[in-house]
């Protein structure tokens, strides 16, 4: 997590409502100072890096609190401004929302409501910046760009990934066929100060029994039946790197005794071969199975569970990020355009919100697989509903208890991916985006900090 300070800008004509500001949220803040005009407010902000602003509309100076907002983000985008005023109307409010007011207050001034608010600023600002080291981070480090998701559930495992990828611990990573376990394998090896060695991956479930020990561990020359060379293993060319074992509960009793050796002891030999040679990788497993399931069922040892599931990481299926689907869709467009030599498409209202609403059990691939299709035989710019293959079945009503807990539950998931689609179709403009969903811009901007699509 970042250690960067919160600080802010409190600003307002009248002394004593910036000291009792100051007073009420010195434990919201690392620094707060205060200006009485917009010019003084700016003039500080030039100087200081503020990441939250709180000021009232109405300030005596050619500037107004308004015209501060406006300028002030268009400076720093990031910068969570939040409006204060004693004479709040719905058109000021709306104007306010609509330059990208974090909130909208009115006088007299509720404490815990600023409390509240100023949290609520502090942490997105430190999603904000989170999220973009890791992204940083992953630019940098290359291959692993097909990482695309903001929804609270994909930052939750971003930041696992980051918490543990410049560790040496044995993780496993769990989800369904499709979610990219692969892909988050990678970026664990990507980010951590093994990255400029091997990352070498073996689906166990694609290999027959007969050949998974040599493609583990190698073999030496005449060693057995078809063994016409030396061949070294899979823990032998991840030396110093990293090591991916996909599919890990398909992996057959004897060679589960196997790994289970290798990992207390931390040495190996090749098949036929005397040689003992240290163990020096990070070991990334994965499973598309309840790998608890398969312990109580017998099918996969206790003692090796628990060896490679020091660290887990859960991957959530596509139908539980479904405010996801609009970011993936752009990002498969822009990739396979240009791939496949075609001219930037987008997407229609209500293809993407068809999009959204499907079922995907096929997940992350599954979608890339759609998108590539339609990449491929839709020749106009723009993709329409009826462009959509007839078998892309919609979510189904009844959905598993997996899915969502109450109704509630799904009313806000299906709200959120709603909004999330027509802020993507409308090109993330918000009077447009409201107009198409039938709510005002107040309302929807509401609904983006309530959900965090901001």
């Amino acid at each position: 997590m970042s250690d960067e300070t919160f600080s802010v800008l409190i600003v307002d004509d009248e002394p004593n409502i910036r000291s009792g500001l100051e007073k009420g949220l010195i434990k919201e803040a690392d620094s707060i100072v205060q200006a009485g005009d917009a010019d003084e407010a700016w003039e500080l902000f030039q100087k200081t890096p503020f990441q939250l602003v709180i000021a009232d509309i109405r300030l005596p100076s050619a500037m107004n609190g308004l015209e501060l907002l406006e300028r002030l983000l268009r400076s720093r985008p990031q910068t969570s401004v939040i409006v204060i005023t004693a004479h709040g109307t719905v058109e000021t409010a709306v104007q306010a929302m609509r330059l990208g007011a974090f909130d909208f207050i009115t006088k007299p001034l509720d404490l815990d409501l600023i409390r509240q608010q100023v949290a609520k600023a502090r942490e997105h600002h430190r999603l904000q910046v989170e999220v973009q080291e890791l992204r940083t981070r992953l630019a940098d480090a290359g291959e692993v760009s097909g990482i695309v998701g903001n929804s609270p559930t994909m930052l939750r495992v971003l930041r696992e990934v980051r918490q543990v990828a410049r560790t040496d611990a044995t993780v496993m990573i769990c989800g369904e066929s499709g979610t990219g376990k692969e892909l988050i394998a990678r970026a664990l090896h990507d980010l951590s100060d093994r990255s400029e060695n091997a990352f070498v991956a073996v689906n166990l479930g694609a290999l027959p029994e007969t050949l998974l020990e040599s493609e583990l561990f190698g073999h030496e020359k005449g060693s057995f039946t078809g063994a016409n060379r030396q061949k070294p293993g899979c823990f032998e060319r991840a030396r110093g790197g990293s090591l991916f074992l996909d599919e890990i509960t398909e992996i057959p009793a004897k060679c589960q005794v196997d790994l289970l050796r290798v990992l207390e002891s931390q040495q190996f030999s090749r098949i036929g071969g005397e040689e003992v040679m240290d163990c020096d990788v990070r070991l990334i497993s994965a499973t598309n199975k309840l790998a608890a399931e398969e312990v109580e069922g017998g099918g996969f040892r206790e003692d090796l569970y628990y060896r490679l599931n020091v660290v887990p990481i859960n991957l959530p299926p596509l139908r539980q990020r479904r405010e996801d689907i609009p970011l993936l869709i752009e990002h498969f467009l822009a990739r396979l355009c240009k791939r496949h030599a075609r001219d930037p498409k987008t997407l229609s209202a209500d293809a993407l919100q068809r999009l959204v609403a499907a079922r995907w059990p096929g997940n992350v691939r599954q979608l890339r697989n759609a998108v590539e299709r339609l990449v491929v035989t839709v020749h106009a710019d723009t993709i329409h509903a009826e462009d959509l293959p007839d078998d892309l079945d919609p979510a189904t009503p009844g959905a598993s208890a997996a899915d969502c807990c109450t109704l509630a539950d799904a009313v806000e998931t299906a709200e959120k991916a709603t909004i999330q689609a027509s802020l993507a179709a409308c090109g993330y403009h918000r009077e447009k985006s409201a107009k198409m969903l039938g709510v005002s811009v107040r309302t929807l901007h509401y609904k983006m900090n309530r959900y965090g699509l901001h």
